[in-house]
């Protein structure tokens, strides 16, 4: 079976290309395009896939852009960091979406659910549907990455690998899934008005957690709520009192 990766975090690209590999020894990633100009110029000039795996944020643009301009009629696996995204594409003949980080469960068993489809089973692309989707997503300004502080130098980090934000000594600090963290030069109160709200949530005055990090809660004395995030157990994250039933019904 021959995969087609488009991904603009090379490092994301790679660690999507060893799982599939280890996972399925018979999958050929025939390449990792990492823009909509190279994808674009790559299909109109190679034997298309059998599956492609789309990033739906690229960095210049979104992976959409790709359908309206080449015909594409396999069968594709979005990826991406916000839920909302991933119910609209899950409607563009589309067998799967993943949420970043993505996980090798989540991955095989889309890997697994294409491979007992029959190629009848997938349908040309509904390119007015591919329309609505470009108009929805084009009005998201939420932030996709930060820059941030990384020794004598700057450097970004995307939004889809911050596990949560938090503030110290009036610095502020995020966290990535790989348990790295950098100063972000911006305020809590600026960082959450950039965050989409789906997302992230402000549990209290000093921290901000991705829902994705999550990994438990627990009641906590005085009517708050504990939350266990995966990797952190030095940091304690409680949900403050006039916060809790936002966040309930934001969970939910």
């Amino acid at each position: 079976m021959r995969v087609l990766i488009i991904e603009d975090e090379i490092r994301a690209a790679k660690q999507l290309e060893a799982m599939l590999t280890n996972m399925f020894p018979k999958i050929e990633v025939v390449d990792i395009l990492d823009s909509v100009e190279e994808s674009v110029a790559w299909l109109q000039q190679h034997l298309h896939p059998d599956l492609m795996i789309l990033d739906i944020q690229l960095a210049d643009g979104l992976s959409f852009e790709i359908l309206q301009q080449v015909e594409v009629e396999v069968p594709i696996i979005f990826t991406t960091a916000y839920d909302q995204y991933s119910i609209r594409a899950f409607k563009v003949n589309s067998i799967d979406y993943l949420l970043k980080p993505i996980q090798e469960e989540d991955l095989r068993i889309a890997i697994e659910k294409y491979l007992k489809l029959n190629k009848r089973d997938s349908s040309k692309l509904d390119l007015l549907m591919v329309e609505k989707l470009i108009n929805n997503l084009v009005t998201d300004k939420t932030r996709k990455r930060f820059v941030v502080k990384d020794g004598n130098s700057m450097s970004f980090v995307q939004v889809g690998d911050i596990q949560f934000f938090y503030s110290e000594d009036s610095i502020s600090f995020l966290m990535t899934n790989t348990k790295k963290r950098y100063i972000v030069d911006m305020t809590l109160d600026t960082i959450e008005k950039d965050l989409n709200d789906h997302q992230f949530f402000r549990i209290n005055r000093k921290q901000i957690v991705n829902i994705n990090a999550i990994q438990r809660m627990h009641p906590y004395f005085n009517h708050r709520l504990k939350l266990d995030l995966s990797g952190h157990s030095q940091l304690e994250f409680i949900v403050s009192r006039k916060r809790l039933q936002s966040f309930k019904e934001w969970i939910t």
